[in-house]
Order: C-alpha cells, then sequence, then structure tokens
C-alpha cells in the first residue's frame, strides 16, 4: 500500500565505491519496498572518502571486501568488478549525483543507484570523462558545475559536524545508524566475517518511519 503522506527523508553519507553502500542501499530499497512505504525518499550524501582519509580507496582491498561480501553476503551481486578500471577518484561522480539530487529527488536517488551498479555491476571506471558522460545522459542531466562540486565538499563536513563514522552512515531526523544492513566482524586469525543483519535495518526503518517492514 503506498502511502499519501509527504515524502519522508532517510539521508545515507556513503561514497561511490565503497562495496559496503553497494549492499546497504539495495537492502534498505528492498525495506522501502516491503514496508509499503513508496513516500520514502532515499538522499544519499557524499561522504568522500579520498578526502576523509587523506588518500583515495586502495583498489585491492576494495577487491579483498567485494569477495568476502560476494561469498558471504550477496553471491547475486558484484556481477564485474574490474581492478584495472577501479576509478581513480570519485569527486566528480559524487558531484554528478548533487547535480541529479538538484534537479529531483528521484532522479538522484536513480544516479546514486546507476553509478554504483556501473563500478560493481559493469566494470566502469566511473572517473573516467567519457563513462560520466554517458550516465549523465542517460539520466536526462547536465554534467555536473561547480555548485554541484561545491555540495560535495559541504556534505563532508556537515557529515563530520553530525557524528558520521564511515559508509554508510544512515541517518532519519534524530535516528542514526552505521551500515545497518552489516554485520561486520574481524578476527586475526579467521579475517573477516559479514552477515546480512535484516532485523537491525528494520529496526532503523521502523524507527525512523514507524512502518510496519518485516
Amino acid at each position: 500500500m503506498t502511502s499519501n503522506a509527504p515524502e519522508s527523508v532517510i539521508e545515507v553519507f556513503a561514497d561511490i565505491w565503497c562495496p559496503f553502500t553497494h549492499v546497504g542501499l539495495r537492502a534498505l530499497d528492498e525495506q522501502r519496498t516491503l514496508s509499503g512505504r513508496l513516500d520514502v525518499v532515499i538522499r544519499v550524501r557524499a561522504w568522500p572518502l579520498e578526502l576523509v582519509n587523506g588518500v583515495a580507496l586502495d583498489r585491492l582491498t576494495t577487491k579483498a571486501h567485494v569477495e568476502h561480501l560476494r561469498e558471504q553476503v550477496a553471491p547475486m551481486m558484484f556481477n564485474d568488478l574490474r581492478v584495472d578500471h577501479f576509478p581513480s577518484s570519485t569527486l566528480e561522480a559524487l558531484a554528478l549525483v548533487e547535480r541529479a539530487y538538484r534537479s529531483d529527488s528521484r532522479l538522484g536517488e536513480r544516479a546514486s543507484f546507476e553509478l554504483r551498479d556501473a563500478l560493481f555491476e559493469e566494470g566502469i571506471d566511473i572517473s573516467e570523462q567519457r563513462a560520466l558522460s554517458d550516465i549523465a545522459e542517460r539520466l536526462g542531466v547536465e554534467r555536473p558545475d561547480d555548485e554541484d562540486r561545491a555540495a560535495v565538499i559541504a556534505d563532508w563536513h556537515d557529515g563530520q559536524a553530525r557524528g558520521v563514522v564511515g559508509s554508510p552512515h544512515f541517518f532519519c531526523g534524530e535516528v542514526s545508524s552505521f551500515c545497518p544492513s552489516l554485520q561486520i566482524t574481524k578476527d586475526p586469525e579467521l579475517g573477516v566475517s559479514l552477515r546480512r543483519d535484516a532485523t537491525r535495518l528494520t529496526h532503523f526503518v521502523q524507527q525512523c518511519l514507524g512502518s510496519s517492514a518485516t
């Protein structure tokens, strides 16, 4: 059942090349559908890890995380991550998302998902100018300008002020949760253990929206 209430917003501070966000956003979209809350908009805010950490994301570390996610959590996802096509930066792609949100909240959401699909499911280097132009054309938006690039930096600083601890960090009003769709455990002997945590994500959705998600 679709609600006729005004749009509600779940904010997610995240970077495009974060594989945990790719899983988390899909899980959130699934929860939104199950709850019947199609009035809810997912506002993906920029959390540029290359600025947060002072260095670009390491492609081999990311590949290892992707392999863990495929093995333990999402066997149907991450179909074509190519290490040799891994982006050198996501700043311009994040700016493209900002550009799309300037046009329409649903279009911004679509851009957030499509860019992640391009990287993780299609093996596309989203830092390459032609690739970004193709995605912008498909979305029907202009390429980002200086206002959009400034919005990326503004999101980063806003995230810092709000206590973002990593990508992805979910907010809905006063309710917040870091990576609620996954339980991540690191063991010095066993390595990284990942488990999809549907209960925790459902609890977050219920808390912030008062929905009946199950």
